[in-house]
């Protein structure tokens, strides 16, 4: 069963911001946490009411500040964009994340994992997907009435809430988002910004010499026109008629 949240009123409890621990253990994980991060921030950018966020605590019960889970990637439906300390489920319409992502580490062990997925399944998560980036291992789960559900295939599922497709290949994991387009990291990213860059740059420039050519052109044949007006006058001071073609 989901857990029902019962509000508090004690508002002298301090709900801290950080639990003291780092944010990723290692540099694979610290880059799956951003990509997948960025690139649903991405996605959901013009989006108003979907809050996405990494490595946030997020306070389910309001009145008990131990209580508390900070996914490595979360994703909200039903609340506002914005920056927040943590998420305290209370003040946001008691909306829990819908969609919830970690990353595994060598130093996460099985029981905290069961303890998150625990805690996942308790306060009402959707869509609770679990990567393994040393072992190439994607694990799903998926709300079923009231219990989350193992996925049985992962390799070509799509996410109900976020239309994202999980491909797993045979050394890495492949996430595409509804239109088809691959998640991309942030160096992916800046190098098409640049090949981008480069393009508008090519096309400025070659603009840039078509206009220049054009204005040559246009001076050229000015001067074609003044020489052919002062040569009608030279020939009219000297009493010959420039119209008159007879033999």
């Amino acid at each position: 069963m989901v857990t029902q949240l019962t509000p508090q009123t004690d508002t002298s409890i301090i709900y801290p911001d950080s639990d003291g621990q780092p944010m990723a253990d290692n540099t694979i994980q610290f880059r799956w946490i951003t990509v997948i991060y960025y690139n649903l921030a991405w996605l959901y950018a013009n989006t108003p009411n979907v809050f996405v966020a990494g490595d946030l605590l997020w306070y389910p019960v309001e009145g008990n500040n131990k209580l508390r889970q900070a996914p490595d990637i979360m994703v909200v439906f039903g609340v506002e964009k914005g920056d927040r300390g943590s998420y305290q489920q209370w003040r946001e319409n008691n909306i829990a994340p819908q969609v919830v992502f970690e990353i595994l580490s060598p130093g996460n062990t099985q029981k905290e994992m069961n303890r998150k997925l625990l805690f996942y399944h308790r306060y009402g998560v959707e869509e609770y997907y679990l990567y393994d980036p040393n072992k190439n291992r994607l694990t799903g789960w998926l709300r079923d009435e009231n219990w989350l559900d193992t996925i049985e295939e992962m390799n070509g599922w799509v996410s109900p809430r976020l239309g994202i497709r999980f491909e797993v290949a045979s050394d890495t994991l492949l996430l595409y988002r509804p239109d088809g387009q691959p998640f991309i990291d942030y160096v992916e990213v800046q190098q098409q910004l640049e090949t981008v860059s480069r393009q508008l740059k090519q096309e400025r420039q070659a603009k840039a010499t078509f206009s220049a050519q054009l204005e040559q052109e246009r001076q050229a044949k000015e001067i074609a026109e003044e020489r052919a007006k002062r040569l009608e006058e030279l020939l009219r001071e000297a009493g010959i008629d420039p119209d008159d073609h007879s033999p």
